[in-house]
């Protein structure tokens, strides 16, 4: 009995302390795109330049960060597979924790200029980096730890604390203005979220401190084991980029940049565009853990292909509910909130099946990789796409064409899921 007791303890502390870093990661994402119009402000607003362009350059430098997290998956991969999973992401947990509140440090632009908007990239470009190092390594971390049949409600955590790290920070970026005034909001008071990160970093330390290594990697460690097929991990990877590419760009469409489509598209106010935000992602969060586990019972394909299919059929129709001015703030509500549903009916399955894609010694790097990159392209990018090709064109309608067209691609590629992965061993 004491023994059952320890192991349920162990494995919840593996949850915990596997998915902390993956809230700060999500929650520093989430200030930087639900202040865009204040960072812009401060430091991407160039002479001579529009406000919508230098939205537009806010906008670049929160995706360039995106296309270092490859590069940081296979660099804190490759070390995760070789040396553990845990002292990886302890690594790179204290170093995300200081690029973040670094950027609550930079001087504004109408101070030091050009070395503003500078900085401020180079510090997403380092976010990025150490972040690619973190989602591969958690996840593996805790799928493996997973009792047998759990994998997909082991693997939701992870997204749930996206889910939490996302309305934590739209909960601090709509408080502060009440706390400190509007004025002092746009003077200083954008910099505390960022600052904020490092109480929150010395938790997550403390928590990761206590874990013990995964059980899987140490008796894969142990064991003599054929080396992994890199053409089939590389195959591998393409795959579960397609798999996970609406849910990077429908998440990153509906939970992070639809406040700032609201206010530059449709001219919502700020407050009402956050509160919009928030209820997606109090949608999105709902679905996260039911998801999980319904895909343990029924399979991870058939879930992720109703989501798929129901974003894919529903993209205009919940656009449409939000440009029209004669519908109330309950029908809005209601649109954004099955928006943020259906991307957790990706997330909560999602995590565990790109953990059995790839053996333990490449799994580190294998779904670290898949996601980022599909991050890369699609998540980190959105902001980027969807307002230059609103610029180019006018059209207020490419939010809803994003979303399709991811949702056709992902929609193929899981038909080639196996509907038994669930109830096989890593």
């Amino acid at each position: 009995m004491t023994a059952a007791v320890t192991q349920t303890a162990t494995r919840r502390r593996v949850l915990i302390a596997g998915a902390v870093g993956n809230f700060i990661e999500w929650y520093e994402f989430a200030v930087y795109g639900f202040m865009a119009t204040l960072i812009a402000r401060h430091f991407f607003q160039l002479q001579g330049e529009s406000a919508l362009t230098s939205l537009i350059f806010t906008w670049a430098a929160f995706a360039v960060a995106f296309f270092f997290r490859p590069l940081g998956a296979v660099i804190f991969g490759r070390l995760g597979d070789r040396y553990g999973r845990k002292p990886v992401l302890i690594c790179v947990l204290v170093c995300m924790t200081l690029a973040t509140v670094a950027i609550g440090l930079v001087p504004v632009y109408a101070s030091i200029g050009l070395a503003a908007p500078l900085l401020v990239t180079l510090l997403r470009i380092l976010q990025g980096l150490f972040a690619g190092g973190e989602y591969g390594g958690a996840v593996a971390l805790m799928t493996e730890s997973a009792p047998p049949g759990k994998r997909g409600f082991y693997g939701a955590w992870q997204s749930l604390t996206v889910a939490l790290g996302l309305l934590a920070g739209a909960a601090v970026v709509a408080v502060l203005p009440v706390l400190l005034g509007e004025a002092a909001m746009h003077a200083w008071g954008w910099r505390v979220p960022f600052l904020l990160a490092l109480p929150l970093g010395a938790v997550a330390l403390w928590l990761r401190s206590g874990l013990d290594e995964s059980p899987q990697f140490m008796q894969e460690k142990k064991a003599v084991v054929q080396r992994a097929d890199t053409a089939a991990t590389l195959r591998a990877i393409a795959l579960g980029m397609s798999r996970v590419m609406v849910w990077s760009a429908a998440g990153y469409t509906y939970l992070v940049i639809m406040p700032t489509y609201l206010q530059a598209a449709l001219h919502t106010g700020f407050n009402q565009a956050l509160l919009i935000a928030v209820i997606s992602n109090l949608g999105f969060a709902t679905t996260i853990l039911p998801a999980g586990i319904l895909s343990d019972r029924y399979g991870r394909r058939t879930l992720m292909l109703l989501a798929t299919l129901l974003l894919l059929l529903l993209a205009f129709p919940l656009l449409r509910l939000l440009q029209n001015p004669e519908y109330g703030m309950l029908i809005k509500a209601a649109a954004v909130f099955i928006a943020g549903a259906l991307v957790g009916m990706l997330a909560g399955p999602g995590p565990a099946m790109l953990a059995e894609m790839f053996p333990t010694g490449v799994r580190y790097t294998g779904l670290g990789l898949a996601y980022s990159l599909s991050n890369a392209l699609f998540s980190g990018c959105a902001g980027l796409i969807i307002t230059g090709l609103m610029k180019q064109t006018g059209n207020a309608d490419i939010p809803a064409w994003y979303v399709m067209v991811t949702a056709l691609v992902s929609f193929l590629a899981l038909l080639t899921l196996k509907k038994d992965n669930p109830q096989r061993p890593l």
